[in-house]
């Protein structure tokens, strides 16, 4: 298990496609430990909604998109 992120969700999130920004930030979250508290607070939305996004079940709005890329650049 990763520190801070259930198992579940790294395999939700290993099995969602990478094609999704979603997803991908929630690797290199994983990766890199950061807390979904602080990339929920980052994007202003709820800790689920971070959560949903790791596993590919719903996308970012495209008004985030692009702060999405920026802090994925930062975070890489």
């Amino acid at each position: 298990m990763t520190y801070g992120y259930s198992q579940r969700i790294v395999e939700r999130n290993r099995q969602a496609s990478d094609r999704l920004i979603g997803v991908r930030l929630g690797r290199v979250c994983i990766e890199q430990q950061v807390p979904v508290s602080v990339v929920a607070r980052e994007f202003k939305v709820t800790r689920q909604t971070v959560y949903n996004w790791f596993s590919g079940v719903s996308s970012p709005a495209d008004t985030l998109r692009a702060r999405m890329d920026v802090y994925l650049a930062n975070l890489s």
